[in-house]
């Protein structure tokens, strides 16, 4: 059973909770146009994983053929408790080695855009982190831990993580603080002031940092985000903006050697002749500008509409691509991920009022109705949803009519 796809649900209500907490307080936690992108990056990984996980289990469940070892470990309650320290250490170790490394912070990059802290941060992941992850958990397969025993122990150790990404609780009773990961030290982690970043990799054990010297205490307040922000709501952008930058770079350098180091030095590592790597700047809330970009209200509730619309889209796609009408329909299956990767790459040009947004806003409502009939035309609820799908779509062409002749250029503030 896959417990993400299950804890949508309370993902949810638990954002809203602190949304709700932080307009009551007055705090400015939360972004829409923000909040929105860290989702549908989320959504876009979840998606995008189901075709991932074809590489992580079998790769793991072929390991754990081939092991000496294979059926010959006790299921015994220690054990489970074994494999969740196993899996938490090597979870640092990747963590840690996707900072250190830039080929491997391209993986994981996404997940530090965001200029803000709250709980929608947690869900937001980039789309191919588990084809570099996966390899680091290998050793377990080989040493006899069973696949089942893993997949489960592996999403409780992710979906810890889920809780610490919040202003809302400081800091914790000193006990809890030494052994384990809090919103603290993880607020640490996501900051670029000098002296927070590249520290506190765990997961859900702080002592791996505090062992192998990367632990850093919360003091100063933290400034969130990267050195070099992407500046975009685009969130196929924002996937593969490193790369795009990271290989323009390597294609100027003149000797092979000098692009393998790109790749296998730290994040942002050039060579002399491209000015050599830049410290950190100093940062302070104070003068940290953050990328916003505005647009009208109406255009913000209309994004909020089509959002919720995707959310239970991609919800239920993930519910169900085992199950019929996907079934074994590879291609039925691509369709349905292309849609949804399409919706939220629009739903980002909406939040930066790109030129090209109309035409695929419009090429978007009609591709939602043919696979709406593709995936239901021999099903009982047929009718219904059809009707339901065309008044969608009849609300969605009018709503986004009134606004068409407004995206003429981006409006970043």
């Amino acid at each position: 059973m896959d417990f993400i796809i299950y804890s949508i649900p309370v993902f949810f209500i638990l954002i809203g909770v602190e949304l709700l907490i932080s307009k009551i307080r007055k705090l400015s936690y939360y972004r829409f146009n923000d909040a929105v992108t860290n989702l549908s990056c989320g959504i876009g990984s979840q998606v995008s994983g189901i075709f991932l996980k074809l590489l992580t289990v079998v790769a793991y469940i072929k390991l754990y053929d081939m092991s000496p070892l294979k059926g010959k470990t006790p299921n015994a309650w220690w054990m489970w408790i074994l494999l969740f320290f196993a899996v938490d250490f090597f979870y640092y170790w990747f963590h840690r080695l996707a900072h250190e490394i830039s080929i491997m912070w391209g993986s994981h990059v996404v997940h530090h855009q965001s200029e803000e802290y709250n709980l929608s941060l947690a869900l937001r992941q980039a789309w191919y982190q588990g084809a570099f992850s996966f390899v680091f958990y290998l050793p377990l397969a080989m040493l006899g831990f069973e696949p089942a025993m893993f997949f489960v122990i592996s999403q409780i150790v992710t979906l810890y993580q889920f809780w610490i990404h919040t202003k809302l609780i400081n800091k914790l009773p000193a006990p809890v603080e030494y052994i384990f990961n809090t919103p603290s030290h993880h607020r640490v982690h996501h900051g670029v002031n000098p002296k927070y970043i590249d520290r506190n990799h765990a997961g859900t054990f702080i002592i791996w940092d505090r062992m192998f010297g990367t632990f850093q205490e919360e003091e100063e307040e933290v400034v969130y985000g990267i050195t070099k922000q992407p500046n975009s709501w685009n969130p196929i952008w924002l996937n593969f903006e490193y790369w795009f930058d990271l290989l323009k770079d390597v294609f100027k350098v003149r000797q092979v050697k000098q692009a393998v180091l790109m790749f296998t030095k730290m994040p942002g590592w050039k060579p002399t002749e491209l000015g050599g790597i830049e410290k950190p700047k100093e940062v302070s809330t104070t003068t940290f500008h953050k990328y916003n970009t505005e647009i009208p209200p109406g255009l913000n509730y209309y994004v909020l509409f089509q959002f919720i619309i995707v959310l239970i889209g991609a919800t239920l796609f993930l519910i169900f691509e085992t199950k019929e009408p996907f079934g074994d329909n590879l291609l039925l299956k691509l369709s349905a991920a292309t849609l949804i990767i399409i919706s939220l790459l629009n739903i980002g040009g909406i939040f930066e009022m790109k030129r090209w947004v109309p035409a695929l806003e419009y090429l978007r409502m009609v591709l939602l109705c043919l696979l709406v009939f593709l995936l239901l035309r021999n099903s009982p609820l047929f009718t219904a949803v059809c009707i339901a799908t065309g008044v969608v779509t009849i609300i969605s062409f009018v709503w986004f009519s009134r606004y068409g002749s407004q995206f003429k250029a981006p409006n970043a503030v």
